[in-house]
């Protein structure tokens, strides 16, 4: 009887700009279709128009913006008996930075009208406020959380 090991997780190499592991990640998320010098290009130009707009150094900006969207319990469904509850649940630090770098992306994306550097660069701003799609996904993320804390106890 053999047990199942979780998956190895290969360390993701820094990017080659500025040499940020967080960077890199967020590119490969950033990546479509396995474009990644589009996606590094994109990324890259997204900061300068973060720096030029802002006037700050770009990668703090992006580290506030993921601290800012980053989750840190999440809302889980659980079936007991014939009820369907939504547990809350600490998340682990990857699932979380995962989550926060997914909102990101998507709040850039969702910027119709906008080239992706545009949306990205702007998103990263208001992330960085405090303010943004990704950090309201956040907000209302912890809200659900903090309504549903009766049912805590159904957590697995």
């Amino acid at each position: 009887m053999s047990r199942r090991r979780r998956a190895e997780i290969r360390p993701t190499p820094p990017d080659p700009i500025y040499n940020n592991v967080e960077l890199a990640k967020f590119i490969n998320r950033l990546m479509h279709c396995g474009k990644k010098t589009t996606a590094q290009r994109v990324m890259y130009s997204a900061l300068a128009i973060v720096q030029e707009e802002s006037r700050l150094d770009p990668l703090e900006v992006f580290r506030q913006a993921l601290k800012n969207a980053t989750p840190l319990v999440e809302v889980r469904p659980r079936r007991v008996g014939g009820a369907t509850y939504q547990v809350p649940t600490e998340l682990r630090p990857r699932r979380s930075e995962a989550l926060a770098m997914r909102w990101l992306i998507q709040g850039a994306r969702g910027r119709k009208g906008l080239p992706m550097r545009r949306g990205l660069a702007t998103e990263l701003i208001e992330a960085s406020r405090g303010e943004g799609s990704a950090v309201r996904r956040r907000e209302e993320l912890h809200r659900m959380a903090e309504a549903n804390r009766a049912f805590v106890h159904y957590r697995v």
